[in-house]
């Protein structure tokens, strides 16, 4: 019987908790196995590359609900670095920049298509019929790629162990497609963090260190935008639809 030591971070329909040496993250009723077994298997396939990431353990259930059990890395996260440690913000910043950059050097073969995700998102966003229809064509002018893609890269899912080692946890949003895809996603989650200043120091930083012309990052954010859409907290909408509108096409 699984008693876990206490809560590491809840969040939307998950809460992480701490058992020993082991990350465990139990689902709520209604997430599908589907969705369970295929962040496990996007940690395994993560986990044939070089990169440090948790290992995985199993699958199981944990009072009837779903839960996902993996290696417990000791250490703060980026995120927590960042707030506690404000003068050295900019150091940070940089740090995760390149941590996202070492990312996008591999590719993991097995991973959903980056683009079919988009489209499957944009179908389902809730979008009028002119509105998704714009935003596919939009998705198919930019170039596909097959890069490594978190889907979700943020401070907060980076962890600095005290060898000051960078773990990347949480590869349930994982793809494999461009990066300036997985770039345009981070911008838009430091706008909903409410860090706008530093949304903008990570895109100069990101355009920068990956010789990026930054309206070519700027072509992902109404698609991303969108994908977003499809699970989006009702406060984030006015947000994210704002966002959807705000690039500017030939």
């Amino acid at each position: 019987m699984i008693k876990p030591e206490k809560i590491i971070a809840v969040r939307t329909a998950k809460t992480v908790y701490r058992d020993g040496d082991k990350s465990i993250k139990v689902f709520n009723e209604d997430y599908k196995l589907s969705d369970v077994l295929r962040e496990a298997f996007n940690l395994s396939l993560v986990g044939e590359t070089a990169l440090k990431v948790q290992k995985f353990i199993e699958v199981t259930q944990i009072d009837g609900k779903w839960a996902l059990i993996n290696e417990y890395i000791e250490g703060y996260t980026l995120e927590y670095l960042m707030q506690k440690n404000p003068d050295k913000y900019d150091e940070y910043l940089n740090r995760f920049v390149d941590i996202q950059l070492e990312m996008h050097k591999y590719t993991a073969p097995g991973l959903y298509r980056l683009v079919d995700k988009m489209t499957r998102k944009i179908t389902e966003s809730g979008l009028d019929a002119t509105a998704r229809y714009e935003l596919h064509t939009r998705l198919d002018s930019i170039d596909e790629h097959a890069k490594l893609c978190h889907g979700d890269f943020h401070p907060s899912n980076i962890i600095i162990t005290a060898d000051d080692e960078a773990y990347i946890i949480d590869w349930s949003h994982a793809t494999r497609g461009n990066a300036s895809a997985d770039a345009a996603r981070t911008y838009l989650l430091f706008w909903l963090a409410g860090d706008i200043g530093g949304a903008e120091k990570y895109m100069k930083l990101f355009c920068k260190k990956s010789d990026t012309a930054r309206q070519y990052v700027d072509k992902w954010l109404s698609v991303v935008s969108a994908s977003r859409l499809v699970k989006a907290k009702p406060e984030e909408r006015e947000f994210l639809l704002h966002w959807t509108n705000i690039a500017d096409y030939e």
